[in-house]
Formats: structure tokens, C-alpha cells, sequence
């Protein structure tokens, strides 16, 4: 009797089996060959082609012109619609059909006036399915149409993915037809594909791995591919092998379906509103034949946008939501950066986003989703926790450069000490296809074995969208509970996070920010993005006081709730993780700048309307006086120009109470003027009273000095102020990464086309200007300022810019020795190392920060001020703060132009906090606001506070409520502290709210007259709800 030889080679074996489903290798006689039957070719294929994204019913009015598959069509982000018109012939009752469709371009398919699914050749969707069993009674002639996007998955860079796009790029369909599906051959090929997997990843020291090496041999020995008769047999093997079940310790994975969908990225905002649709219907395809299938997906402004364009989908996702299939996640307008927009911005991102959510969907969310973000900020905790959140996802810390981070499932804790349950999917990304190999990793990779025994995998194709697919699923209920794999089941968010609370005894916990070691060039690439978004982010808080102060002293004001919603959500929208950081196109750049140009055009509009509802009312009234508005919380004494420009500016020295109003009297006097003197050598000394400092000629700071104690700032023979250049060339990532090695290369910028001279000799103000040369093509003009009254000097700067893969940068060393510097965050601080001891310091060789950074000794120090710029580094005594940068992806142009900007030095006795560095940041970012013609004689304050360490950083209308105000409170300093809130104005009652503004009615303030009194932890954000007489 003849016996099978048993084969021994391990290679021969497992590339047989490789080479039996190749679609590349002998695919006239192995089984992928199979996948399709008959074919014939479409009736009809017509095309009309717009530069511009035109809905359905106007796309179907134009004129169509007859299309050949291979014609090439575009440029770039142009549409082609095609009509396409097709026949199922009668033979083939009873098989799947699908019209078969691979482009280079992203499209979607359009049928009965709606869409059904997106067609993407990188996201694996290269067909749609017209029945998936023909039937004699439905109809056999279809007409569709295709909507193609001329872009890919991921934009359309020239030459690599990063790179600025092709703008000539031409795209064509390379393949149309109607063809019979053979499902049992995909059945069959996903299972060989599987097993392959696990020879290959469970290796050759697994005895598992060897039993799918002889179950899939034996398969190709029974698998006849010219005969489906034989294709039961080797499947039955294959389900022998997949059921042998695994014990009850194994790990186990949580699979959800994921569709990453950058809100912007290499692409414009608007292509992604068809990346939502293309990819969303594509889910719930999925979810009507997959009735286990749960879909996960974040960022409110995406549904938004759906709900607008597509209200038939967006009807069909409420419909799934109520199943729990489609999960909304994240409970932010957008997947924000974590490190840039301001605390409140970040409040805000979760006001819209969770009020969004409950509005539409009925529910909160209870997990935050920022799974693809350059960092996460100290405060996150605390901000989620007033939020209704208390779990957090995210992966991108395993993309760290230098040290791996030690944990996957831990609660991060804040700097307040508020916890957040965290875990990083242990495969390390958020667009797993479910391969062997995505599970293996899973397990293999969790840092917390033995502590936690779940995770989390999210699969489908993300970034450009795409999201998943039915292989995927086909590859999951394969391996649900087998031998050598972790135990897999579809879950949801709620489901992972109760499994990973339930066993959470032995989880670490991990304090303080969650630095991303990679992508420190996001701090400063695009300096005119983050500009913009300080001065909107200034601009909203102002309007928002002046509006709630006009609707407590004007009768008659209507609060711009509306208006004001509207902005929030433009700047909302660019604070997204590749929008704020620069990480993105040029046409995104060109987008988020007219954003912000609507947000400064409307939004002054408004600012106007506020204060002249003030003026108009009793409290101010119309007069000839001119009164100082201060939006702060603390009383302010500063320069302020009246009118003219330039040199004719008429100053005036004003006092402003505490987020209120006062007249503006023109003869005040400073303590003492300022006096500017230039010395024999060209430098020039400037003196307020409280500052001497000294400029050489070529306007570099060669002393500063506190006249107060006589302490010197500036470190002996150094140069304060010193612009330096330095190679910026990073090893891909171009916008994002700026690396350690660039700190080689340093040049100062020591061109002087200006020496000193002096622009205002004194009084109020004295200032002196020079101008550098950078190159043949960039230059600085600067004019360093010193006004009376003033703890800081400024440096307002003007830069040409025109340089490729350079950072510029300016340098002051000071006399001051600390290991560790302070640096301002979100509604805090916190402290980083200036040594670089471990690998975990030296990766902080660049770091963000706000306003201000501090680098202080006992008695003494000195703050870096600033009105738009994140980046910092300050290694032993050199407090460096970082400029500008030029990179040339995906952005060719990034950076190119004029800029303007300003920072300020401000050495101080004391600690930072009792030199109230902290308010004089807020100062320099924060104008004070002029308002002609009234009569006011007394100054008036609608809110004082008896602590400066506490600082009232948002006085708001409630949001749906009449007559009440929201206040958001924060502790600055780091302390324990109680502090009573005074106001005159007509408050009833008073609540502590979270940060959603929802009142705790067990935990209501004493309210005595107009005081309130709070008593606060460090950092302790405070929200309170006033209900108004």
C-alpha cells in the first residue's frame, strides 16, 4: 500500500503553500487564480469631469461624454463622475456578482440617488457587490454612478507620501467589468492565508506553528482548484485546526473596527468630508451583513459634516448607533493635538464634541480617542475628568525615537492628581488588518502581562480612511478561540475599559505629561498657523467677557451665543493634530488661514458690538472720556498707545481694574520715566526704574540688570537676545521632526545691515531698533522695547523668511543654575530637566510650552515670555527659544514669507510665582481695549479675586440657559489656597458645574452678598454656574 512521504523541509512546505495563493506566482493553475468567474463588460461608461465637489443631484444634470477604461483624466483634486450602465447576464442565476472597478483614484459608488460604498484599491475595495445571488425576478440592467476623487488614500505626493502633491497628476480606471464572485474560493484562500500567517509568525520553536505547516500542506493536496468539489476538505481541515481552543489564561484581544480619518492632512478639509462618506458607508455595509460587527469612530465636526452632505447616511448612522454598532468615541469636535491649543480651547473641544454627541445620538461619551497625536499634556486628566470622561486610548507613544514606553494599561495621572484609566493598544497601531500577525504582537508586546490580561486591536484601513473589511472579519471569526492565538471577540470601548476597571488592582500609575519623543519640530512648523491661533484663542476670551458684561449692564443686549459657537468650531477644527502642529498640505495652510481671517473679521465685529452696548448704557454711558476695558482678572498698570502710528503714537500711561473698566487719564505719571542713552562704543543703555539693560550695536543684549537688588541676569562675556541659525534636516518626517544632531550645527546670525538706533528716547517708553542679516534671502528687523511700569523687555521681531531645512532660533544665557525649568502648560505648569543625565532628558532636547518658561534659583530667575511661539530648550543656562522653521514636505512652501511676533525677558526676585510671572505672561498676549467717547469718571470691576494664585480664566454664557453665567477658575502657582470671587454683579445663585456646565445640585457655593468663596488643591480647575437676577 503506497504511503504519502512525510516531508520534512520547512521551507519547501511553507513557500508551496505561499505559491498555491499567490496573486502573482502560477495564477493559471493555483487557487487565487479562482477568485473570479465569467466576465463580461459594462453596457456603457460615460464621464464628466469639475475642479470642484459638486453633490449628487447637480452631478447627475451635466453632460456626460462616453469614457475607455485606461483614458487618463484629472489633474489632482479634480472630480470625475462616471454613469455607468451595466447588464447581469441571465447565465449566471444564482451567483454573487460584483462590478469590478480599480482606479487610482478614491470613489464611491452612487445608486438610487444614494451612496452605497466606497471604492478604494488601498483601502482593498476594488468591488461592489450587485447581488450576492442573482435572482431571476430582480432587475438585471443597473445603472450606477461613481463618484473619483482625483486623489489617493493619502493625498497625491510627488515621488514619496510626505511630499507636497503633484498638482499635473493624471489618474485613470484601470479596470471596469460585471464578474461572477467565487466566495468559496475566498472562503478557502482566507484560510490558507491564515494558517500561513501562523507558520510564519509563530516560527520555527512553536510546536502550533508546525501543525498549521501539515494542515496547510495536507490542504494543497486536496485542494484541486479546477474542481469547487473539493475545496470542502481542505476547509474542513482547516476548521479542525482553527477549533482546537485555547486555555482560559490566554490573553484576550478586543477587536473593534476602526477608520482613522485625519480631518486634514494631505488632503483638503473639504476631500475629507468624502472620506467620512466613502468610508462610513463602507461600515455599515459591513454592519448589515456582519449583525457582531462594532465600528468605532471619533470627531464630532466629521459627523457634522456628514449630517450636512449626506443626511440619508448620516439617518442610517444614528439608526446603527441605537444598535451599537457604530460607536461614537472621544467626545471631541476634533482628534486635537495634545500639546498646542490653550485649556480652554481643549474645555471646548469637549463642550462641542459631547454636546454634539448627546444631541445627536442620545449619550456622552465616556472615553477620550486621541489615538494619532505629537503628545499629551499634563492636564488631560483633569480636563477629561470634568468632562464625564474617565478612560483614554491612544497609540502614538510607541512611536518614540529614544525609550520605549514601560506601559500599555495604567492610569495616567495629572497634575492635579486627577486619574484617567489609559491604555495603548499593545500592536502598536490603530489600523490592524486582523493578520496572525497583528495578534501576536498584541500579546507579545504587552508591557503589563500579568497585570492586565485585555487589549484592545483596532482594525481597518485608517489615516486617508478606508476603515474595514470583510476579509477582516472573515480573518477574525476564524481565530476567535484557537490554540497559539489569543482569544479574539468583537467588543466595544465600554467593554474593554469595564474588563481592563474590573482587573485594574495591579496597574501602574503614571504621573505627569505623556511626552511623544519624536515629531519636536510640530512646535514651531507653520508659525503663522499658530500665530493666528493664539490671537483667536485671545480674541474669543475677550469677546466673551465684554458680552457677558454687556448682558448684565445693557438692557436690551442679546448674547451672540450663536456667532460665538460658530467661531469656536472654525478654531476647534484647526486645532486638529495636523493642522495646528503644520503637519500638513499647503491648500490645508491656505484653508485654516481664511478660517482664522473669518474668526478676526466677525469675531472684532462682535468685540465692537459689546463694547458699544457698554457704552450705550447707564454703566458707562455716552461722554467725551475714553475708558480702558481689561479683560484680565488682576489690576493693571501699562503703556498703552492712543492714537497716530509709528513714531507719532501718542502713549499713555493706564491703570485697569481687575476684568472691568476705568477712564484713561493722559496725565498720569510713572514712578519712573525711562531714559535711553547711547554710549561711546554704539551700545545703549535703557532704564525704567526696574530694568537696566544694556544692547551692543548689533542689538545683542550684553547686560540686564534688576535694579532693585543690583543682580545681573545675563551670563559674563554671553549675549543675551543672539539670533542662531542651525541645519534642520530631519531623517523623514520633514515638517514634524526636528532630531538631537541639529544642535551641531549651530551659527549665530551675526550679518548687522542696521546697527542700533534709537526710535523713542524715553518717558513712557523707550525703544531701539537694528536689523540683521540671516542670508542672501532672509532678514530680522527687531525693535527691543522698555516701557514705564514694565517688569519685562520686549523684542518685537520681523523676519523675511526664504530658507530651506534651517531652524532659527534665539539664545539667552543666563545667571541662574537649576537642574530643572518651569514651563508653562493647559491651566498649569510643570518642570523639566536642563541636564541631560538619561536618555529620558536628553530626548527632551526640544520641548513646548505656552506663554512663559522659567528657569529660577532660590531668591531669583529669569521668565521667557512669549505672544505665539511653543517651542523651547533650555539646557544648563541657556534659555533658547525656538523661531522658525523651513521644511519643504508636505509643504513646499512651508514658512516662506514675512513674519511678526513678539517676546519679552523679565528677570525677577523671588519665585515665578511671587514675581506673578504668570499674570505678565497673560499681559503680553492679552491688550488692553480702548473705548471712545463715554463719561465714565470711576473705575468699575466686574470680578476680583484675594489670591493671585488663583486666575479666573473664562467668565461665559451658560450654555442653554438663560441669564446664567459660566466662570472657569484655576489654581497657577501649585498650592493650596482659598480665595473668595467678588462681583457686583447681580448673581441669584451659585453652582459648581463640570466642565460641561451640568450643575452639581448636592454642592452648591456660598453665596454671601457678592462672595464667593472656593477653596482649591494645585491646579484644581473650578467651574461655576451663576444664575443672573
Amino acid at each position: 500500500m503506497y504511503h504519502l512521504p512525510v516531508l520534512k523541509n520547512r521551507r519547501t512546505l511553507l513557500e508551496r503553500a505561499e505559491k498555491f495563493i499567490s496573486n502573482v506566482y502560477f495564477t493559471d493553475c493555483n487557487l487565487r487564480g479562482r477568485l473570479y468567474g465569467d466576465s463580461c463588460p459594462l453596457e456603457s461608461i460615460a464621464v464628466f469631469q469639475t475642479s470642484k465637489r459638486i453633490p449628487f443631484s447637480e452631478a447627475v444634470q451635466q453632460h456626460f461624454q462616453p469614457y475607455k477604461v485606461g483614458d487618463a483624466f484629472g489633474p489632482t483634486w479634480w472630480t470625475c463622475w462616471f454613469k455607468i450602465v451595466l447588464k447581469m447576464p441571465e447565465a449566471w442565476k444564482g451567483k454573487e456578482v460584483h462590478m469590478r472597478w480599480e482606479s487610482d483614484g478614491e470613489g464611491m459608488v452612487w445608486r438610487d440617488q444614494q451612496p452605497v460604498q466606497g471604492l478604494t484599491k488601498e483601502g482593498e475595495k476594488n468591488s461592489y457587490v450587485l447581488s450576492e445571488c442573482l435572482k431571476e425576478s430582480e432587475a438585471h440592467s443597473i445603472t450606477l454612478y461613481v463618484e473619483l476623487a482625483c486623489n489617493g488614500l493619502f493625498g497625491a505626493g510627488q515621488g514619496s507620501m510626505i511630499a507636497a502633491p503633484d498638482p499635473n497628476r493624471k489618474y485613470t480606471v484601470q479596470k471596469a467589468d460585471v464578474v461572477v464572485f467565487n466566495r468559496d474560493v475566498q472562503e478557502l484562500l482566507t484560510d490558507f492565508e491564515l494558517l500561513v500567517d501562523i507558520v510564519k509568525t509563530l516560527g520555527e520553536e512553536e510546536q502550533r506553528g508546525y501543525q498549521a505547516l501539515y494542515t496547510v500542506n495536507e490542504m494543497v493536496n486536496l485542494c484541486d482548484p479546477a474542481n469547487p468539489s473539493s475545496f470542502s476538505s481542505a476547509r474542513n481541515l482547516a476548521q479542525k485546526f482553527f477549533s482546537q481552543k485555547n486555555g482560559q489564561s490566554q490573553h484576550v484581544v478586543h477587536a473593534m473596527g476602526h477608520c482613522h480619518i485625519d480631518s486634514a492632512w494631505l488632503w483638503p478639509y473639504e476631500e475629507t468630508i468624502r472620506k467620512c462618506a466613502r468610508s462610513w458607508i463602507s461600515a455599515i455595509r459591513l454592519m448589515e451583513k456582519n449583525p457582531e460587527f462594532i465600528f468605532t469612530c471619533s470627531q464630532a465636526q466629521q459627523f457634522q459634516w456628514v449630517k450636512s452632505w449626506y443626511p440619508g447616511l448620516f439617518s442610517q448612522i444614528q439608526h446603527f448607533v441605537k444598535k451599537g454598532q457604530f460607536v461614537p468615541v472621544g467626545g471631541t469636535w476634533v482628534e486635537m493635538d495634545g500639546n498646542l491649543p490653550s485649556g480652554e480651547s481643549m474645555i471646548r473641544q469637549f463642550l462641542e464634541g459631547q454636546n454634539f454627541f448627546k444631541e445627536e445620538f442620545g449619550q456622552y461619551c465616556t472615553e477620550f480617542w486621541l489615538p494619532d497625536t505629537f503628545g499629551y499634556s499634563a492636564q488631560l486628566p483633569q480636563i477629561m475628568r470634568g468632562c464625564g470622561i474617565s478612560r483614554f486610548l491612544t497609540q502614538k507613544l510607541s512611536w518614540n525615537l529614544v525609550n520605549t514606553f514601560p506601559h500599555n494599561t495604567f492610569f495616567w495621572e495629572g497634575i492635579d492628581g486627577s486619574q484617567v484609566l489609559t491604555h495603548f493598544p499593545p500592536g502598536n497601531s490603530y489600523g490592524m488588518t486582523c493578520k496572525v500577525e497583528d495578534l501576536i504582537n498584541t500579546v507579545k508586546n504587552n508591557k503589563d502581562k500579568g497585570r492586565a490580561n485585555h487589549s484592545a486591536v483596532l482594525f481597518g484601513f485608517g489615516d486617508g480612511g478606508g476603515g474595514p473589511t470583510q476579509l477582516m472579519l472573515d480573518r477574525l471569526q476564524r481565530v476567535r478561540d484557537s490554540d497559539g492565538l489569543p482569544r479574539v471577540f468583537m467588543s466595544s470601548p465600554d467593554r474593554l475599559f469595564s474588563e481592563l476597571q474590573h482587573e485594574s488592582s495591579l496597574l501602574c500609575t503614571w504621573s505627569g505629561e505623556l511626552f511623544l519623543e519624536l515629531h519636536n519640530g510640530t512646535y514651531t512648523t507653520q508659525a503663522k498657523i499658530k500665530l493666528e491661533n493664539r490671537l483667536c484663542e485671545v480674541l474669543l476670551h475677550d469677546i466673551e467677557v465684554a458680552s457677558c458684561l454687556a448682558l448684565c449692564q445693557a438692557a436690551g443686549f442679546s448674547y451672540p451665543a450663536k456667532e460665538l459657537q460658530e467661531l469656536w468650531r472654525l478654531l476647534l477644527l484647526n486645532q486638529f493634530h495636523d493642522v495646528i502642529p503644520g503637519t500638513c498640505i499647503e491648500m490645508v495652510v491656505e484653508d485654516a488661514l481664511e478660517y482664522y481671517k473669518e474668526i478676526q473679521k466677525t469675531g472684532s465685529g462682535l468685540l465692537l458690538s459689546a463694547c458699544n452696548a457698554l457704552r450705550s448704557s447707564s454703566f458707562l454711558g455716552v461722554g467725551s472720556n475714553t475708558a480702558v476695558f481689561n479683560t484680565l482678572a488682576w489690576e493693571r498698570t501699562e503703556v498703552i498707545a492712543l492714537t497716530g502710528n509709528g513714531a507719532k503714537k501718542k502713549l499713555a500711561l493706564v491703570k485697569a481694574p481687575c476684568m472691568g473698566v476705568a477712564p484713561v487719564t493722559e496725565s498720569a505719571e510713572p514712578v519712573s520715566k525711562v531714559t535711553v542713552t547711547v554710549q561711546a562704543d554704539g551700545s545703549v543703555e535703557m532704564e525704567n526704574g526696574l530694568l537696566r539693560a544694556v544692547l551692543d550695536k548689533m542689538g545683542r543684549l550684553v547686560s540686564l540688570l534688576l535694579v532693585q537688588t543690583n543682580r545681573e541676569a545675563i551670563s559674563d562675556g554671553c549675549f543675551g537676545n543672539e539670533f542662531v541659525l542651525f541645519d534642520d534636516v530631519p531623517l523623514y518626517w520633514d515638517a514634524w521632526d526636528v532630531m538631537d544632531y541639529h544642535l551641531q550645527t549651530r551659527k549665530p546670525v551675526a550679518n548687522v545691515t542696521q546697527f542700533v538706533e534709537v526710535i523713542s528716547s524715553g518717558g513712557l517708553r523707550g525703544s531701539v531698533a537694528f536689523s540683521l542679516r540671516i542670508s542672501e534671502k532672509s532678514s530680522i528687523m527687531q525693535e527691543v522695547i522698555l516701557d514705564a511700569n514694565c517688569p519685562y523687555i520686549k523684542f518685537k521681531t520681523e523676519v523675511d523668511w526664504a530658507e530651506a531645512h534651517k531652524f532659527l532660533k534665539v539664545e539667552f544665557p543666563v545667571q541662574v543654575r537649576n537642574p530643572n525649568a518651569t514651563y508653562e502648560i493647559q491651566f498649569g505648569h510643570l518642570q523639566r530637566p536642563t541636564h541631560r543625565n538619561t536618555s529620558w532628558d536628553w530626548a527632551r532636547f526640544e520641548v513646548w510650552g505656552h506663554k512663559w518658561a522659567d528657569l529660577s534659583e532660590h531668591g531669583f530667575g529669569v521668565a521667557l515670555l512669549n505672544d505665539c511661539k511653543y517651542g523651547y530648550s533650555i539646557h544648563q543656562n541657556v534659555m533658547t527659544l525656538s523661531l522658525l522653521r523651513s521644511p519643504k514636505a508636505p509643504d513646499a512652501n512651508a514658512d516662506m514669507g514675512h513674519h511678526q511676533f513678539t517676546y519679552a525677558v523679565m528677570p525677577h526676585t523671588g519665585s515665578y510665582q511671587e514675581a506673578s510671572v504668570i499674570q505678565q505672561a497673560y499681559n503680553l498676549n492679552f491688550p488692553l481695549h480702548l473705548i471712545p467717547d463715554v463719561r465714565i469718571i470711576h473705575p468699575w470691576s466686574a470680578f476680583n479675586l484675594s489670591s493671585s494664585a488663583v486666575i479666573l480664566k473664562t467668565v461665559k454664557h451658560a450654555e442653554g440657559r438663560k441669564n446664567a453665567l459660566v466662570v472657569h477658575l484655576y489654581e497657577s502657582h501649585g498650592s493650596s489656597v482659598n480665595v473668595v470671587l467678588s462681583t457686583p454683579l447681580p448673581v441669584q445663585e451659585a453652582w459648581h458645574c463640570d466642565l460641561l456646565e451640568r450643575p452639581d445640585h448636592s454642592h452648591p457655593v456660598a453665596l454671601n452678598g457678592g462672595d464667593i468663596t472656593l477653596s482649591f488643591k494645585p491646579f484644581q480647575i473650578i467651574s461655576l454656574l451663576l444664575k443672573l437676577h
